[in-house]
């Protein structure tokens, strides 16, 4: 009896030990390129991350800076900057089809849904779905040469990296927009 509950034991202090290892995550590849980065997609695979759908961002609250959402009000894609929204779409006629706000409306959402990669925080603007908690480590977004031509059916709220024109590329329904740093 000793040498079970001895096994149980080891047992629990070795995946309680495991939640504490930062986490780093990689999808469509079997691992991260190095250890500065905590989530990862395959490259040249032709696919984006599809940003959080919200009604509007008015509608949201308790964001931290760098939060992306898809903006239905408005068909835009936008990013939280110094305590307000900045438009990342520069044609504003973007559209996301009856279809795609009939799926969005009649999904039914779990406002408690979070999925947090790192080491997890108290910090209440920590709010999101998908929350990137380490501060020493990045996201390299979906990889993708070219993507207004080899996205064959991109969904508003795309994001990824274009890798030929070595820039960030978001679309709104209808349009990329592309986004370079300034030198």
């Amino acid at each position: 009896m000793k040498t079970q509950n001895n096994i149980i034991i080891s047992a629990a202090v070795l995946f309680l030990s495991t939640l504490l290892i930062p986490a780093q995550v990689a999808i469509g590849k079997g691992s991260v390129s190095n250890s500065s980065v905590s989530l990862e997609f395959a490259e040249n695979e032709n696919r984006g991350m599809i940003l959080p759908w919200v009604t509007s961002t008015g509608a949201v609250a308790g964001v931290a800076d760098g939060s992306f959402v898809y903006d239905l009000s408005d068909h835009k894609v936008k990013v939280k900057y110094s305590g307000g929204w900045k438009d990342l779409s520069v044609d504003t006629n973007g559209a996301t089809g009856t279809a795609a706000i009939q799926i969005q409306n009649d999904a039914t959402e779990n406002t408690n849904a979070k999925v947090s990669i790192g080491r997890p925080t108290s910090v209440p603007e920590a709010n999101g779905i998908l929350v990137l908690e380490d501060q020493t480590k990045a996201m390299i977004l979906p990889k993708v040469a070219s993507p207004h031509l080899n996205i064959i059916n991109p969904a508003p709220g795309m994001m990824v990296y274009d890798t030929t024109a070595k820039q960030l590329a978001v679309f709104n329904g209808t349009v990329w927009s592309f986004w370079k740093p300034s030198s």
